[in-house]
């Protein structure tokens, strides 16, 4: 990476206007990611590097001496996980990724035990946070906060580094992330994400991981991604007029069983109605969107199912036992992205692969 302009050399209103494709190049400080806000500041380099990062750290935390290792690199350094919106997975990931490096972990996960219960606004909340913590880890329902607020910080004397955990229905980069560090992992024996079919299905409209999943598969060749939807679920145009600028393949589908032979890989998805308003939620059919045992015949030898959890009946308990269901090992490789992101972040990759390489790795 080359020494890019910082958050701190623009305004609000000028970053906040760009095509999010162009706000990647002021989010690294000292050649490597400092914030992490939008999928599309990774390149498919960077993301094979962190890949790579995550297995070594996988392997090195099997010993006692390597977990002791990586304990010890940020165990000067506090972390907030600041989650207004529920979570779970996601909160849980992060709290493991930060153990797994030493750092020490504060929490707001209800926002009603803060003083924004008072009427402090979110903007002096994340500040204070910053006075005691030397990173932030926020998840929101409110599309774009976490931008406002790493921009807010790299203009104070005090900045620290923002990772957006999920950020209303727009982005979800370190979900992505685990999504494309598992279809490395799961297609290692078939060459590469390269030339793949990528099937996504459910509620592609207001999904933000296929969002950010379908912008970060750009960065491979020759894939072709299907949305399989209901026609007021489908995926929405801004994302494919992306694909289109990006002169990716795609294609529209309603009908599920005409996409599984063709897929190397189906992300399944659920309803996602936390996001209709009260009394509003709509009844919506999604029966012929579900993977169930029956359909395991129509699957390839070698495709796997992926899910970002949580499910409802999208996809059956019984394909748990099927080889190709890889999402148990999806939401475990989450940890292990999260750990790898994070250690970059603070600039401890090249001792992680230092001590790798030592162990024989």
């Amino acid at each position: 990476m080359s020494e890019p302009i910082q958050l701190s050399d623009i305004t609000w209103e000028s970053f906040n206007a760009m095509d999010v494709g162009a706000k990647g190049r002021y989010l690294a400080r000292n050649n490597r990611e400092y914030h992490v806000l939008v999928a599309q500041q990774f390149t498919r380099n960077r993301l094979e590097e962190l890949g790579a990062l995550a297995t070594a750290i996988r392997r090195i935390s099997k010993q006692e001496e390597g977990m002791t290792f990586l304990r010890s690199l940020l165990a000067n350094h506090r972390a907030m996980l600041y989650f207004s919106q529920p979570s779970s997975r996601t909160f849980l990931s992060f709290c493991a990724a930060c153990e797994i490096l030493g750092l020490n972990i504060g929490e707001v996960r209800d926002t009603s035990t803060s003083s924004e219960f008072k009427g402090e606004t979110q903007e002096d909340s994340v500040r204070t946070f910053s006075s005691y913590f030397d990173l932030i880890i926020m998840r929101s329902q409110m599309g774009g906060l976490a931008e406002r607020m790493a921009w807010l910080l790299s203009n104070t004397e005090r900045p620290v580094p923002m990772i957006n955990a999920g950020s209303g229905k727009d982005q979800h980069p370190t979900q992505a992330l685990l999504d494309v560090y598992t279809l490395q992992r799961s297609f290692e024996k078939r060459g590469s994400i390269d030339g793949k079919t990528i099937v996504f299905v459910g509620d592609l409209a207001r999904g933000r991981t296929v969002r950010s999943l379908a912008w970060l598969l750009t960065n491979y060749r020759d894939v072709k991604m299907i949305f399989v939807a209901p026609p007021e679920l489908q995926i929405g145009d801004d994302i494919l007029a992306l694909l289109k600028g990006a002169g990716v393949s795609f294609e529209l589908m309603s009908e599920f069983d005409r996409a599984i032979p063709l897929a190397d890989a189906i992300y399944m998805t659920r309803i996602q109605d936390e996001w209709d308003a009260p009394g509003e939620k709509r009844k919506i059919d999604i029966s012929r969107f579900c993977f169930t045992c029956d359909k395991l015949p129509m699957l390839k030898s070698d495709a796997v199912i992926m899910h970002p959890f949580p499910r409802r009946q999208e996809i059956s308990v019984e394909v748990d036992a099927d080889p190709r269901a890889v999402y148990w090992r999806q939401m475990r490789n989450g940890m292990w992205i999260r750990t790898a992101l994070i250690a970059a972040i603070f600039g401890k990759e090249h001792q992680i692969n230092d001590f790798f390489a030592r162990q024989g790795g």
